[in-house]
This record gives C-alpha cells, structure tokens and sequence, in this order.
C-alpha cells in the first residue's frame, strides 16, 4: 500500500493501531494529536510522520494536512479518529463539557472532511474514514453527550457519502463497539461480551480503505443486530439493556479509575 494516509488522534488507541497497521503494510502515514509529546513518541515508535493538531481549531487542521501532503505527497485518505467520551447522568453534564465534546466529535470531524474534499475533490480521488460508534444508533443511559455526538457524526458522513460519490472521492464511517482504550476507563464490559480491541478496529479501517463501503460495524456481528433494533418494542428493549447491563453501566462506574482520562480530556 504506497497510499498517503493521516490520521487524527493517532498518539494512542485505536489511532495508534490503525496507524501501525497501515505503516507496516507500506502506506505513507502521518499521525496528529492534541498530545504533541505523545504523537511525537508514537510517530517514532512506528516511524510514522507526526505532528500536533487541534482538531476544534480550522487553522490547526489545515496546517496538519498542508504539512502531510509537503512531506509525503498528495493526500489519499484522511481517517478522522480523534473523539473523547465523558460518561454519566446527562443532569451531570457540565455546559462546559458538552460544548467541548460536541467540538472535538462533531466539529472535528465536520472540518476535517471539509478540508480533505478542498484537497480531493479537484482531483477526483481520495478517501475519508470517520471513526463514529455503534453508540451512534444505540442511545445508552449515561451516554446521552457522546451517543448525540456520535449519532451526528454517523448522519454527517452518510450525508456526505451521497454527495460526492459521483465525484471520486469515497466517505465512509467505522463504528466500533466497546473497544479496550482509555474511552472506557472505569467501566464494565456489557455481561456475555468481549470487548474490541484497537487492533480490531484498525483492521476494519484497513478492510474499507481497501474496499470502500458506507459503514462497517465492529464486531460484525452486530450489524445485523443493530439494523433490527427499531423493529422491536421498547419493553423488548428495555430488558435486553437489563439482561446484559447496558442499563447503568455508564451510571454506575468507577470515578476514580476514571479520574486520568476525564483531567485530559477537559485539559
């Protein structure tokens, strides 16, 4: 793979894995990150070009992909994977938290697919990977910020996808379940099931960077789980997220465990 790749949020997570993966499989990568001691240590550690970006900052955006493409050429994918996950009861939401995490999951990627069509869309080529979630269609108690989050971004890509794909350029959006990363410090598993691992989602990145398609869920599985759920009744609903604890699993979950990841990401 010789394609020119950038991926936002890549010091660490499912950013770092995807960037490894595609470095080992040939691809020109940059990683960029809010944590520029941290990208500049994962961009060594997997010979990666790497760079800070602020990805609620429009000029901090353009200037991470004006640099990739003047140190590895023309951009051929951009993979906009930075996002943060503050959890709890929605009357315990700060004011301060929303906006902060409406602008990194939303308005990020919203720049930064904006960006790379100006790039793309002249020359008729280019892909764009959003990284949403499967709590993008699956609304949880605890989760309400980020399950709107990442809803939006799941409508924006879509909407996005229909109107330049007769233009050459390819969009399409990664949904990841529960995936073992920083974003779910603190919690439990829902009963009976196996967390993802970054490497897990970084391999479905691979798979639509080599074959474009609107969505793919991970694990795949629940693909077919997810497209029946608005055809079940709520009660139906209500003691499935019961029987596997989907009900309080972001409501009642250890703060302290938590404490690191929620201090950086109001940082």
């Amino acid at each position: 793979m010789s394609k020119v790749i950038a991926i936002t949020g890549g010091a660490r997570g499912i950013g770092l894995a995807t960037a490894r993966a595609l470095a080992a499989r040939g691809a020109r990568v940059a990683v960029g990150d809010i944590d520029e001691t941290a990208v500049k240590e994962a961009g060594e550690r997997i010979g990666a070009l790497a760079l800070r970006v602020d990805v609620t900052d429009r000029a901090s955006f353009a200037a991470f992909l004006d640099a990739v493409e003047r140190e590895l050429g023309p951009l051929d994918v951009l993979v906009n994977n930075a996002g943060i996950m503050p959890i709890g009861p929605v009357t315990g939401e700060s004011d301060a938290d929303a906006r902060r995490c409406l602008d990194v999951n939303v308005h990020g990627v919203m720049t930064g697919t904006k960006l790379a069509l100006e790039r793309m869309l002249p020359r008729g080529a280019g892909q764009i990977v959003n990284i949403a979630s499967v709590a993008g269609v699956l609304p949880t108690p605890g989760l309400a910020l980020y399950n709107a989050s990442k809803a939006a971004v799941v409508a924006f890509t879509e909407a996005t996808r229909l109107e330049v794909r007769d233009r050459g350029v390819r969009v399409g959006a990664v949904l990841p379940s529960f995936t073992n990363t920083e974003l779910i410090a603190g919690t439990r598993s829902p009963r009976g099931q196996r967390n993802c691992e970054p490497e897990d989602i970084a391999a479905a990145v691979l798979s639509m960077i080599a074959k474009p398609r609107p969505q793919v869920v991970v694990p795949g599985r629940l693909g077919a789980q997810i497209r029946l759920m608005g055809l079940i009744p709520d009660g139906v609903k209500r003691a499935m997220a019961r029987r596997y604890g989907l009900d309080t699993l972001f409501l009642d979950f250890d703060r302290t465990a938590r404490q690191g990841y929620d201090a950086r990401i109001r940082g």
